[in-house]
């Protein structure tokens, strides 16, 4: 019996493989997280390191640190994603000692920096929209104590 698809919202790969722990041609059921990220290496059979970043707030400095997540993934011979690689991976059932996920879709070819840039600027808008927030707070504040000032002034 041949599977429709993954049962998520994906285009099967046009190449067809052999492959028994392939999501879109074998037995391979997927579920659970699904992450995005770039390939790191492809030197293993059938084995891809998946590398995305991520940000950790430190309430202590209140400031956030860098952090970097790593999976290593199943990357099916349909699929065959390679070093520098974006691809999407989704959880599956454990395929080996340190393999829990399976390459899905591969994205796009774009560089890390490209990457880091996206985050950067989607960071930044984040923070002005707290700036801005925390400046209209400290306005309302002025201009309350502004008027407590202003009756001070007005009783000498």
């Amino acid at each position: 019996m041949k599977k429709k698809g993954v049962g998520l919202s994906i285009t099967p790969p046009k190449k067809e493989c052999s492959d028994d722990k392939c999501p879109f041609h074998g037995r391979l059921g997927v579920r659970g997280r699904i992450f995005t990220g770039f390939v790191t290496s492809d030197k293993m059979a059938r084995t891809v390191t998946v590398v995305w970043p991520r940000r950790l707030y430190v309430s202590k400095y209140e400031r956030y640190e860098k952090k970097k997540s790593k999976i290593k993934a199943h990357n099916p011979e349909c699929i065959n994603a390679k070093k520098g690689d974006v691809v999407r991976i989704a959880e599956t059932r454990p395929l080996s000692k340190t393999k829990h996920f399976v390459v899905i879709e591969v994205v796009g070819k774009e560089s890390r920096k490209e990457l880091l840039k996206e985050e950067a600027l989607q960071e930044a808008e984040v923070v002005e929209k707290k700036k801005g927030i925390a400046s209209e707070e400290a306005e309302e504040a002025k201009e309350a104590r502004g008027d407590k000032k202003k009756s001070k002034s007005e009783r000498k």
